[in-house]
């Protein structure tokens, strides 16, 4: 009997002294940002109200509970997880804050952590095998691909490559909607980025691989590398909104997807930049790349009476236009050459830079003679004929037959170089000649337009106020009217509120259904009970709604009652909020 009795204390003891565990465990702290991470809620008692944590920064699959009893030397133990996968949206550091839960009429807490999201690992194929549907989700983004098209891979320094990153969806994959999550940065080289909006992003399809695909170009970049060796370009990232097969069939006989927020990347892409040979340089080599004309003109050679000449120095052509100068004319002290005013016109498509640019000099001669502007050359390197190239010019000589005397010429005065006379200052002059007083007077109220204005005001307002007053009761006389207003005021009112729970499924897809419902009893004046499909349908038509529309309609409406069964992403919410604007909107231009 004492034997029991200690058992029993024994145990009681256990459970004084046992302590509530909840603990958040994440899978790991740092990730890439096309990487997915599983995030465990733990607890070793049940408990309710489990509030989690605010996952911003993150997309979220979850949570999937789940719970065991174990024995473990005659003991039981319970454990409970709520567990989630969370797929970061940008880089940087977040904290994941506190989740909460109550147990026993306690409320526990977890401990802050913070997660550390990187740049994309590898190409964002993998799939946690924990995660559900992983084998559908692993095929569908096997036919997903994030590509970087590199035009030359083996440039020289200073020669352009061109790179645009393309979105290859297999046929036959679904794909809600897309967009770029991380844009890569490219720190050893010049650079110029035209990144696609998305409503240019066209679906175009071709070749991928040997299969057709559908495809978008997401970006286009023109790169210069301004150093030799293997430079690794930044991967860029996307985010999907990937349609992943469920294996079932919706009530309508279609076949019934999830929809999973995933990430992709290009992976790294190696471009080995050459440097240009050092063998045959030319010793006014400043840095251009590329194929080049060179210009050296002067407006005159011959100057008299204190005239100036112009020299233009231009280099027109392809190639690194912007990353190098022109060189500089050099003459006598006798010829003074002014700051040149500089002009270009260079594009920069896809096969790299090209256009013109030219310094313009204006020279302006001290002293009577003839001086010689040392000729100018320009020297390239030209990757086609992996080769330098040099164009030349003679001296200029420059004949001036006289100048004004005293040395001074009328281009210096104009430049302000020369001393010239003072300007002549206007003398001091008075505010005003005279001035012009009035007498302050005052008038009384009795008598004046005011006084009229407020006597005749009432007499005015009387047929106006029983005007108003027919309108109100005409108002309020019409039934059928104010239904139909009523109708559409809620119509708006839940779009509005739908708006305002994106992000959130359920109240999102019920004030959105809510708010087309209301929008049909305003316009066809019907009750809930006859909105069937099919008459719908048939009253939309008779409206003179365009049959395309009339389906897109629809087509809103079955994802409102899909949503119910199936989860959906913030993307798909957005696409469909947008969607529902635009066919009511254009259902009523055409009813």
């Amino acid at each position: 009997m004492k034997r029991y009795i200690a058992f029993i204390l024994f145990f009681c003891i256990q459970g004084i002294y046992a302590q509530v565990e909840f603990k958040a465990i994440p899978e790991r702290t740092t990730l890439g940002i096309n990487e997915t991470m599983k995030l465990e809620f733990t607890m070793n008692e049940d408990g309710d109200n489990f509030n989690p944590p605010s996952f911003k920064g993150f997309n979220v699959s979850g949570p999937i509970q789940s719970f065991n009893y174990l024995w473990v030397n005659k003991k039981q133990t319970y454990n409970k997880v709520y567990t989630y996968f969370l797929t970061p949206t940008s880089r940087g550091t977040f904290t994941i804050g506190q989740a909460t839960i109550e147990i026993k009429n306690k409320v526990y807490k977890t401990i802050p952590f913070k997660v550390t999201v990187t740049a994309a690992v590898g190409n964002g194929m993998a799939v946690n095998p924990n995660a559900p549907n992983s084998k559908q989700m692993q095929k569908a983004l096997g036919n997903v691909q994030l590509v970087a098209e590199v035009s030359n891979p083996n440039p020289y320094i200073n020669e352009p490559v061109n790179v645009v990153y393309k979105l290859y969806v297999k046929v036959g994959t679904g794909v809600r909607a897309w967009d770029k999550a991380d844009n890569p940065q490219y720190p050893d080289f010049w650079s110029q980025v035209e990144d696609v909006p998305k409503n240019q992003q066209s679906v175009q399809q071709g070749m991928f691989k040997g299969e057709i695909h559908n495809y978008v170009v997401l970006r286009r970049a023109v790169l210069y590398p301004q150093k030799s060796g293997k430079i690794e370009l930044d991967p860029m990232t996307a985010s999907l909104a990937l349609e992943i097969p469920t294996g079932r069939v919706d009530r309508f006989g279609n076949d019934a997807f999830t929809v999973e927020n995933r990430m992709v990347s290009t992976g790294n892409t190696v471009v080995n930049v050459k440097a240009l040979p050092e063998q045959g340089r030319p010793a006014n080599f400043s840095g251009a790349v590329g194929s080049f004309t060179f210009k050296a003109t002067p407006s005159k050679t011959t100057l008299s009476n204190g005239e100036s000449l112009k020299l233009e120095v231009s280099v027109s052509g392809k190639g690194n236009m912007k990353l190098f100068r022109l060189p500089k004319p050099s003459a006598p002290k006798e010829l003074e050459i002014f700051d040149p005013e500089h002009s270009e016109n260079i594009a920069v498509p896809l096969s790299g830079m090209e256009g013109n640019m030219a310094d313009s000099y204006t020279i302006v001669p001290h002293k009577k003679g003839k001086f010689a502007i040392q000729g100018l050359s320009f020297s390239w390197f030209d990757p086609k004929l992996k080769t330098y190239r040099t164009m030349a010019y003679d001296n200029i000589v420059v004949d001036v037959l006289s100048v004004p005397a005293g040395g001074v010429s009328p281009a210096e005065s104009a430049s302000g170089s020369g001393k010239g006379a003072p300007e002549a200052r206007e003398p001091f002059r008075t505010i005003a000649g005279s001035t012009s007083l009035k007498a302050i007077g005052s008038s009384g109220f009795l008598g004046s337009v005011l006084f009229w204005v407020l006597l005749a005001l009432p007499f005015l307002l009387v047929p106006v106020i029983i005007f108003a007053r027919k309108k109100k009761e005409a108002y309020d006389g019409d039934v059928k009217g104010n239904r139909v207003r009523e109708t559409n005021k809620l119509a708006k009112k839940y779009l509005a509120e739908a708006k305002k729970h994106l992000g959130d499924k359920e109240p999102f897809y019920r004030h959105l259904e809510k708010a087309l419902h209301n929008f049909l009893k305003a316009k066809l004046d019907i009750e809930t009970a006859e909105m069937s499909r099919q008459n719908v349908r048939e009253l939309l038509l008779s409206r003179n709604a365009d049959s395309d529309t009339v389906n897109d309609f629809m087509k809103i409406m079955d994802n409102c009652e899909f949503a119910r069964y199936a989860p959906s992403t913030s993307t798909a919410m957005q696409q469909d909020y947008d969607n529902a604007v635009a066919v009511v909107t254009a259902l009523e231009k055409q009813m």
